[in-house]
């Protein structure tokens, strides 16, 4: 049966942040992703979670600065000591919290830049970044993102979120396959699934859903969830599902496509 984690940055946004967490116990899950921690003490975040009785499931390390439109540094030459310091920073709320999953933004690019120059820029962060999160027993994913609602995003496809992932050749990082994205970008989503969740090296470490191509509930659009749900069971994936989607009204009254798998 998959497990659903809350996405506290996109869901429950009509209370408080501080107050999601409650309310998405309420409802019935039983942890919870977001995009960021970092304007909370960490010990503040970890005393919500056991609280409420969740479990946290995926953050984002710092992308830079989010509000003048940075998404992620980890690909941006002239950036690496801010990486690392951001990474550190990460890993030490993870510890906190008990998070076992940091994402890793890759950050945009413009076609005229050195891509092979942004490409290596990235294959040696998150070298790094799997280096100490390994001694913590974290993973890394790296998200492949669709070019309508992040253009310039460094990465878009799952084949090369991949390669990315065997280059490097260790075994904490794996690809963060949101559904949504995937396909926008690709589609054949099924197909991909197979083939990334039953590789021996790299492979899938997170999912993520949202309905297309509005990114509403997931019932909504033009994807068969059920199906996919099924096959996500039948080929062994055992981690969390985040529900990172814009509820068309409030949150509480748009789950009931989640009830069925609870």
């Amino acid at each position: 049966m998959p497990r659903f984690a809350a996405n506290l940055s996109m869901m429950y946004t009509e209370y408080a942040f501080t107050e999601r967490f409650a309310a998405a116990a309420k409802d019935g899950f039983k942890a919870v992703e977001y995009l960021f921690p970092y304007d909370y003490p960490a010990q503040t975040l970890r005393e919500l979670l056991d609280a409420n009785g969740l479990e946290q499931v995926l953050f984002n390390a710092s992308p830079g600065d989010w509000a003048a439109g940075e998404r992620g540094i980890a690909c941006l030459p002239g950036r690496e000591e801010e990486f690392k310091l951001a990474f550190n920073s990460a890993l030490e709320y993870a510890k906190v919290l008990g998070n076992r999953t940091l994402h890793v933004m890759a950050g945009l690019i413009q076609p005229e830049q050195d891509r092979e120059r942004h490409r290596a820029v990235y294959l040696r962060n998150l070298a790094y970044a799997a280096l100490l999160a390994a001694r913590e027993g974290i993973t890394i994913v790296i998200e492949p993102i669709n070019t309508r609602d992040m253009p310039g995003y460094f990465l878009n496809r799952q084949d090369e979120a991949q390669e990315i992932c065997l280059e490097i050749g260790v075994e904490n990082i794996r690809v963060q396959f949101d559904i949504y994205h995937c396909q926008i970008v690709e589609g054949d989503v099924a197909v991909k699934l197979r083939r990334d969740m039953l590789r021996t090296h790299a492979g899938i470490g997170h999912i993520q859903i949202a309905g297309v191509p509005d990114r509403n509930e997931p019932h909504l659009g033009e994807i068969n969830y059920s199906y996919l749900f099924k096959l996500i069971d039948e080929l062994g994936y055992t981690g969390w599902i985040g529900c990172e989607y814009r509820p068309r009204a409030s949150t509480s009254e748009g789950l009931a496509w989640l009830k069925p798998w609870l």
